[in-house]
């Protein structure tokens, strides 16, 4: 069976791949289709992670296990597209090039594709140009500093704070 992935690159403008892959074929497979897609050669770091349908990133596949341990890690290499996207709509993040961050939204949108004599891996649909740099992505967090650490604070009333320099003694 022949999955249609769309593959959008993470940039203000649109910069989209439709690729038909055969579903039993590894992420790593899926690595090197989206980066001959998207002109790249394919030679950085790169890894899926597990996407919700918001877009949360969840369980890491990498291309190399760089961790010490290397205990439990799952390559690209060591599982099947079929196995991560096993429905229409699921996704993944993928970031390629770790000094780069250039980072793209995976989903299957088809996933019973019946094109006949298509040779896949193939690149079925293009729009977009990809920028010559990848995009700042911007990481948010809470703002720390407005938290007041004031010995009137309720939230930290827990901690029994007003007798700190008890404590010390």
């Amino acid at each position: 069976m022949i999955y249609k992935i769309r593959v959008i690159l993470n940039t203000k403008e649109d910069v989209i791949r439709d690729i038909a892959i055969h579903k039993s074929v590894t992420l790593e497979n899926l690595h090197n289709a989206i980066t001959n897609a998207f002109g790249f050669n394919g030679n950085e770091m790169a890894s899926f992670y597990r996407s919700d349908s918001e877009w949360m990133q969840g369980e890491e596949f990498p291309l190399f296990d760089m961790s010490e341990d290397s205990k439990g890690t799952i390559q690209m290499c060591d599982l099947s597209i079929e196995n991560v996207l096993e429905k229409k709509h699921d996704k993944l993040i993928y970031v390629y090039d770790f000094f780069t961050m250039w980072s793209f939204y995976v989903e299957v949108i088809e996933n019973n594709f019946d094109e006949n004599n298509l040779e896949v891996p193939s690149l079925i649909f293009s729009l977009g140009t990809v920028p010559n740099n990848a995009p700042d992505i911007q990481f948010e967090a809470e703002d720390l500093s407005v938290k007041s650490f004031d010995n009137d604070d309720d939230e930290f009333d827990e901690f029994n704070f007003n007798n700190f320099d008890e404590l010390m003694n």
